[in-house]
């Protein structure tokens, strides 16, 4: 039986380039496209960061009882969802994935599967890193979107404050300031699962 590795942390802490390195590392773990009502950032394309969706399609996903969980966020540009359905991405009888979400989703995703079946991989790092990272990357968008990254950074405090990563059972962490160091202990995890 297979198991889902669910990689979350605070916003610009990493989780995409860690990502993409554990892929390389494990070709052999599946990967869980999660769906997405926010507009396509530059570089992004519907299917691989995110399948892109209205709220028609969501609603249509939702009265079929196909969306696992779903996180509803109110930026400044509107209200912007985020969701996992169960369209057949995920057979855990022949494999084993590798997911980046939130802890509000590891949680429901925890309920759906149980908890036996779900890993948590919790990337940390100091905030003062994470708020230059996510600076230079607003930076390099043709449109930066500041007073959206500055709310998200703010609310990380509370999404992943301590209490809610206890009541979890999440007390391992995986430092990213060594990225290497951060791949190695990661492997290490999903190679002991």
């Amino acid at each position: 039986m297979g198991k889902i590795y669910y990689m979350m942390g605070k916003s610009s802490s990493g989780k995409d380039t860690l990502y993409r390195e554990v892929m390389k590392r494990f070709p052999g773990l599946g990967k869980v496209v999660s769906y997405t009502t926010r507009p396509m950032r530059e570089g992004e394309s519907s299917g691989v960061q995110y399948h892109f969706v209205d709220e028609s399609e969501l609603s249509r996903l939702e009265a079929e009882g196909k969306v696992i969980e779903l996180r509803a966020y109110d930026t400044i540009h509107g209200i912007w969802k985020y969701f996992t359905v169960d369209d057949g991405q995920i057979d855990l009888y022949h494999n084993s994935y590798l997911m980046i979400g939130t802890l509000e989703s590891y949680e429901k995703m925890r309920m759906y599967y149980g908890a036996g079946r779900l890993v948590p991989i919790y990337i940390e790092i100091d905030d003062g890193i994470r708020l230059e990272r996510a600076l230079k990357r607003e930076r390099s968008q043709t449109r930066p979107k500041y007073k959206e990254m500055c709310r998200r950074f703010l609310a990380d405090a509370e999404d992943f404050c301590e209490e809610k990563l206890m009541r979890l059972g999440i007390d391992k962490r995986f430092e990213n300031t060594d990225m290497e160091r951060c791949l190695t202990k990661i492997a290490e995890e999903i190679q002991n699962g």
